[in-house]
């Protein structure tokens, strides 16, 4: 993990942290083509150099959540649009145990967008 990322993960405080660290390997665990970059001072999550995904936490709730690039294009009642017309976000309850089984359907779904061509990668 690069020093940046890595520094980022470690500032988190729990049980964000660890909450944040979870998903970063749920999302890696997925394909091999992802790899893990920051932009705009987030953890970034790329399918062949395509942005795919994004850790962050929720500035009201201090929650984290992913949120999906292509999030128009996925259909799951945990996705939330708010006002973004192109990308979605999956709310994490950090307390909670991760819904893994979600986490990795809504990940594949979206990264059959990207494998079968929908999106170019």
């Amino acid at each position: 993990m690069q020093e940046e990322l890595q520094n980022y993960y470690l500032s988190q405080k729990e049980p964000n942290k660890s909450c944040l660290l979870a998903l970063r390997d749920i999302i890696l665990d997925q394909d091999s083509n992802i790899t893990e970059t920051r932009k705009w001072g987030m953890p970034c999550f790329c399918y062949q150099k395509k942005m795919f995904c994004y850790l962050w936490t929720d500035k009201k709730t201090d929650e984290p959540y992913i949120l999906m690039v292509e999030g128009k294009y996925l259909d799951h009642p945990k996705l939330e649009t708010g006002d973004r017309s192109r990308m979605k976000i999956f709310r994490i309850d950090p307390i909670d145990d991760l819904p893994v089984k979600t986490i990795i359907g809504i990940l594949q779904q979206a990264l059959d967008l990207y494998r079968s061509g929908r999106i170019k990668a």
